[in-house]
């Protein structure tokens, strides 16, 4: 947009007059007062005529029609390459009212097309910016075609709008930022590779394809605004969509990067996905050598702010991914092999006693946290400097949410670790009622929350253990004792009384206890109280106390153990 202040340059200045002062902004080119539009035709004539390849060109403020591009082309060709050379050009507040071809056009100097106006089509295909270009505020009102074009450094589309079709594709960059800039039509990366940094902070009203890309940082989509439905395909080493907002239905599909959704905001289904094999462009494969020695699945950093009811995750590393702050996260999808970190399995010193981890999936919170504990053992998950402890409170109800996810798309299993994140965090937490830690302290040294059958399973064994033992040590009476019936013959009545005898307490050395009768009489009874059946044994009375105690807590632990098999199992 052309200001009404006078230019920085000397300026032709025709028409200017009262009710505009300015007048003709062009340039003034060599050897005339007015600009390339307004100067006599002998002048026009010398100006071009003094073009050669390499030359530069500054055409600022002017109003350039096509047979003046024409005539700069055939002046700048180099023999060489048969391709038009330009060194530095300043093309600032001027206008092509035609199409403007620079196709083809090596640019080995600076150029620099603030506040530009293409109204016709703009053709830069094939053309090299060896230095960097600027087309800060420029609008494009025909389609911008920038296929297969080069920028080896920097590019520029600050607050650029784009009011045709964008067209990048097969292009290489440097860097391009592309900030604030706005794209009314469709947009083309495919096959775009940019070597450092992509920062599209921009607004998309009908884009519906955007790329495959590459680059070798950061990809940057932060405050971008996706008006219609869009997929996004990337290969980089970081996307940045911070307060992205996608106002239709999206697709972000990545590779090796590591993606950042804070505070995005998903009105419709938003699907990010890892993909596993390189994109194709209409050349082949899209050129990831940039990325090689990055881990091709992508990560995702971060989903706080994020509303997740319409959020679909796919095929992505979670190891990192912090949840905390995460809007609706009951309702997000989980699919395909999205992995989460894991706990330092194994046997560990804590002090002066040993600890033991199962290996389960845990947040990159609850990591964070158990780093940060005295005395905490090896192997968590360090936070990043300045970055908020998220304590057990909140962390139960993040494994909570993400529990009731895997849960609603029928996950048994992969729900089973977040139930045991949850109870493990209400069981940590010093504001949990005393009474209620303790029992849930006592549910996870039995079985695990329900969740180790082996746990349920060896205090199972041990309890059958010292149950046989006990009965062949105190529980069996020393020997059967005899049933006694006495009678009385009246006429033809017999009356009879059978007596039961106590059971005599074993005595003597307790080796000659150890028989294999009684074993198998002590596993009769063991057996038969774990399925809640009575042996019909004679017992002392510590063998009945035992079987009592049998009864009621060995069946409970294979109840527990049965449970955690079935949720391992469960579909």
């Amino acid at each position: 947009m052309v200001t009404a202040a006078f230019p920085s340059w000397a300026h032709c200045g025709q028409g200017a007059g009262p009710g505009d002062l300015v007048g003709c902004r062009g340039v003034a080119i060599p050897g005339s007062a007015r600009c390339l539009a307004h100067a006599t035709p002998a002048e026009q004539t010398a100006y071009l005529a003094s073009l050669s390849p390499g030359a530069d060109l500054d055409l600022r403020g002017t109003a350039v029609d096509a047979a003046h591009i024409q005539q700069i082309h055939v002046r700048t060709n180099d023999p060489a390459t048969g391709r038009a050379r330009l060194g530095n050009v300043l093309l600032d507040q001027a206008t092509f009212a035609e199409e403007a071809e620079f196709s083809s056009t090596d640019f080995t100097g600076s150029v620099s097309c603030t506040q530009c106006t293409f109204e016709g089509n703009a053709w830069f295909d094939g053309a090299v910016f060896a230095k960097g270009a600027s087309f800060k505020a420029a609008h494009f009102v025909g389609d911008a075609r920038f296929d297969r074009t080069a920028f080896p450094t920097d590019v520029w589309f600050v607050e650029t709008t784009f009011s045709g079709d964008a067209h990048f594709t097969e292009s290489e960059f440097g860097s391009g930022w592309f900030h604030r800039a706005s794209f009314a039509q469709n947009v083309l990366l495919t096959g775009a590779v940019f070597a450092r940094h992509a920062g599209f902070n921009a607004t998309f009203a009908r884009a519906s394809w955007l790329g495959p890309l590459s680059c070798g940082t950061t990809l940057d989509l932060g405050g971008a605004v996706f008006a219609a439905r869009v997929t996004v395909q990337a290969a980089a080493r970081k996307v940045a969509c911070r307060r992205t907002q996608w106002a239709q239905p999206a697709t972000l599909t990545l590779r090796y990067a590591e993606v950042d959704l804070t505070d995005a905001v998903c009105e419709y289904p938003l699907a990010v996905a890892g993909h596993l094999r390189p994109f194709l462009t209409p050349t082949g494969p899209l050129d990831e050598s940039a990325l090689a020695s990055a881990p091709e699945q992508p990560r995702v950093a971060s989903l706080q702010g994020v509303d997740a009811a319409q959020l679909l995750l796919t095929d992505l590393d979670l190891t990192e991914c912090l949840f905390a702050g995460t809007i609706h996260l009951d309702q997000v999808r989980l699919e395909g092999d999205c992995s989460f970190a894991k706990a330092p399995a194994g046997f560990h010193w804590r002090r002066w006693r040993v600890v033991r981890h199962t290996r389960r999936s845990t947040l990159a919170e609850e990591q964070h946290w158990r780093s940060t504990r005295p005395a905490s053992v090896p192997g968590w998950q360090l936070p990043l400097p300045g970055a908020d402890i998220v304590q057990p409170s909140a962390l139960a109800a993040l494994y909570r949410a993400l529990r009731k996810s895997y849960e609603d798309s029928s996950n048994a299993p992969g729900a089973a670790d977040f139930y045991y994140g949850e109870m493990e965090m209400r069981r940590v937490d010093r504001r949990t009622a005393p009474a209620e830690r303790g029992l849930i302290t006592a549910y996870w040294a039995l079985s695990g929350y329900g969740l180790r059958a082996t746990r349920a399973l060896g205090w199972l064994l041990l309890a059958v253990i010292l149950t046989m033992l006990v009965m062949m040590l105190w529980g069996l009476p020393e020997r059967d004792a005899p049933l006694l019936s006495t009678g009385t013959l009246t006429g033809h009545r017999i009356t009879m009384t059978t007596d039961d005898s106590d059971p005599e307490n074993p005595t003597g050395p307790v080796t000659d206890r150890l028989t294999s009768a009684r074993f198998e009489k002590s596993l009769r009874v063991v057996v038969n109280s774990v399925i809640f059946r009575t042996s019909g044994q004679n017992l002392t009375t510590t063998g009945t106390y035992t079987e009592m105690a049998s009864r009621l807590t060995e069946p409970v632990l294979l109840g527990l153990a049965a449970l955690a098999v079935r949720g391992r199992i469960k579909r």
